[in-house]
């Protein structure tokens, strides 16, 4: 991420620093610092030099200050802030990563025991099974000392040195016990230990931990007489998805719940099928590159390059027919959004909607990880990018003034997920004022992907059930939903001591055994502080 200085000096085109706009900010406090407005390196760093020239600031160095929140293996957010060529040492870096090394392999203590006792009695010329396999590619990413040690004493084999270019084999010298004994699946390996920033996902895009999580018989008996009934209750179904929907139920309520469908249930079958043929009329008239102008070339070549980085680590992802889906769905919507047009970011709003929509068509027992869409019927893909491209824009309705000039309701979100963690928790807000982290350094990743970046993708989907049945719409809820996690880490962050240790933290928050159960705690941990603020501004106003 762009460093704390560039970061505000660059959105100083998008406002002014009188007290009567500060004023008129969410919960009509000033504010010191504010996202957008130009500020000094003194605040942080006591160097008093202006950041930015306020009036001859533009978007576009606004734009270029925040380009790096979708880049992958970017390093940017480690130059500290206002300090020109200023990098952090290799010994501090190290350390901070360490810290964030032991918080994500704490608890795998007990499976590394176990596998090391497994190994210990495995015959001669054993070749580990696919689950095993699997449960030591999870222990090679924690602590692999006890295993290597153990199996070492006991039969001689050997780990070899992490590499994940190349073939994964456990093997020992020639004529050992272990001789042959072969650890395979390199692509897992590969996919497991490519590390991208702020991509947290699993390997799998659903969770078997967490799609076993009981799902009481009555609440599909619910589901179903809501979704049966001739007319829909959209209160009742609003009021039931909030907790969680079921993956067999999860398609039709989503397509509901954003608006794409009709409640009359008669009427459901004819506009989907109007819808899908209008879609394609749309495909047809504009996606065609003959047709398209300058601008509209522009934008095609901008998300032409976006969707291939999309998930990297996911093969589903990589797929051409994915990406040829991906890039219709993406510039049609463009097209049809002028105000705002292609905003890097909004790719990553596409993928919950696609998974659950091809979770319906391959049925919902089915693994994702390994789906081929050319085993699908053009029919049925056509139905997925259709549906995916309409509840999209349905769902995109309500926080347009994200994605227009400037990102207004991004800049006005991070500001006031700002003024809320300083009321609520003080402590650490100063905690991070004072090592000069910016809530736009991090913020501005989780308002603009809707924290897409930040969970798996089952958690996301997860996330969005609750989303999507808000009834006043998501906006306001998500400031809440951020708010929320940002307090869950408070134990972690106070911890750590310094600016690259606080960023290396947030950058690469440890989500990646989260589960349904997870997201249920946070979504109504939101839900508190959205009850005890949202309605009561003058809670959060601070002694003059």
């Amino acid at each position: 991420m762009s460093s704390s200085g560039a970061g505000t000096a660059a959105t100083a085109g998008t406002a002014t620093t009188t007290e009567s706009v500060a004023s008129s900010s969410f919960w009509r406090t000033n504010s010191r610092s504010i996202p957008g407005r130009p500020t000094t390196v003194a605040n942080r760093l006591g160097g008093g030099r202006p950041i930015g020239s306020g009036s001859s600031s533009s978007f576009q160095d606004y734009q270029e200050s925040v380009s790096d929140a979708w880049d992958l293996g970017d390093d940017e957010f480690c130059i500290i802030s206002g300090v020109v060529d200023t990098r952090i040492s290799k010994r501090a870096s190290q350390t901070a990563a360490l810290n964030v090394i032991k918080t994500h392999k704490s608890g795998k203590t007990s499976q590394t025991t176990v596998l090391a006792q497994e190994m210990r009695e495995m015959p001669k010329g054993s070749v580990l099974t696919k689950d095993r396999t699997e449960s030591l590619e999870q222990t090679e990413g924690g602590d692999r000392t006890a295993l290597e040690g153990t199996a070492s004493d006991q039969v001689g084999l050997r780990i070899e040195s992490l590499d994940i270019h190349s073939t994964r084999v456990l093997s020992a010298s020639p004529g050992s016990p272990t001789e042959g004994l072969v650890y395979a699946n390199d692509n897992r390996l590969r996919q497991r230990f490519h590390a991208y920033p702020g991509r947290p996902q699993l390997l799998k895009l659903s969770s078997n931990v967490a799609a076993k999580d009981v799902e009481c018989e009555s609440k599909y008996e619910k589901f179903s007489n809501i979704l049966e009934a001739p007319l829909l209750n959209l209160l009742a179904l609003k009021e039931l998805s909030w907790s969680g929907v079921p993956r067999k139920m999860r398609a039709v309520t989503w397509r509901l719940l954003s608006g794409y469908l009709p409640t009359s249930l008669e009427r459901r079958q004819t506009v989907l099928e109007r819808k899908r043929v209008d879609y394609r009329k749309l495909v047809q008239q504009y996606f065609d590159a003959e047709r398209r102008d300058e601008s509209q070339q522009d934008t095609f070549r901008q998300i032409h390059i976006d969707v291939p980085r999309m998930n990297p680590h996911v093969s589903l992802f990589q797929q051409q027919l994915v990406q040829e889906m991906f890039e219709r769905i993406l510039f049609i919507w463009a097209i049809r959004h002028p105000a705002s047009g292609y905003v890097q970011g909004i790719n990553d709003l596409v993928t919950p909607f696609f998974i659950v929509f091809l979770q319906e068509a391959v049925g919902p027992d089915k693994e994702l990880e390994q789906c081929q869409l050319e085993s699908l019927s053009i029919e049925q893909r056509d139905i997925i990018e259709a549906d995916s491209f309409w509840c999209l824009s349905k769902f995109l309705d309500c926080i347009q003034d994200n994605y227009i000039f400037a990102q207004l309701g991004i800049q006005a979100k991070v500001n006031q997920l700002k003024e809320l963690i300083q009321r609520i928790d003080g402590t650490l807000h100063r905690h991070l004022q004072t090592h000069g982290v910016d809530y736009l350094q991090f913020s501005f990743r989780w308002m603009n992907n809707l924290l897409t970046r930040e969970l798996p993708l089952y958690c996301t989907i997860r996330l969005w059930d609750t989303y999507l049945a808000e009834s006043d719409g998501f906006a306001v809820f998500q400031l809440y939903v951020c708010a929320a996690f940002l307090l869950h880490w408070r134990d972690q962050l106070l911890q750590e001591k310094d600016f690259q240790g606080l960023m290396l933290l947030l950058q690469n928050l440890p989500t990646h055994n989260w589960m349904d159960s997870h997201i249920g705690v946070l979504v109504a941990e939101a839900f508190r502080l959205k009850f005890t603020y949202a309605d009561a501004p003058k809670h959060l106003e601070g002694k003059s």
